[in-house]
């Protein structure tokens, strides 16, 4: 267990970044989950600058590579131009 008065606010800090994180990913995760699914391509040429808006908020928090959110934003683009 921490001694010092500064580590345990730490510890505590970070637990809530922790979860916040978490919470942010697994919805972001979610939308893109949901922008694949689609097969209409109205609705998702809609929801892609959303998603893609998202991914790039978890990127400039650190919470995903920003490497990671290109990559998931072109594959999600190449999809959105493949609907019919």
């Amino acid at each position: 267990m921490a001694n010092h008065k500064s580590s345990i606010k730490r510890i505590r800090s970070n637990e809530a970044k922790r979860v916040l994180n978490k919470y942010q990913h697994k919805t972001v995760r979610n939308a893109v989950r949901k922008l694949r699914a689609m097969e209409d391509k109205n609705e998702a040429a809609t929801l892609f600058p959303i998603v893609a808006g998202m991914l790039d908020k978890l990127a400039k928090r650190n919470i995903i590579h920003k490497n990671k959110a290109s990559n998931l934003k072109s594959g999600l683009q190449v999809h959105v131009n493949a609907l019919a």
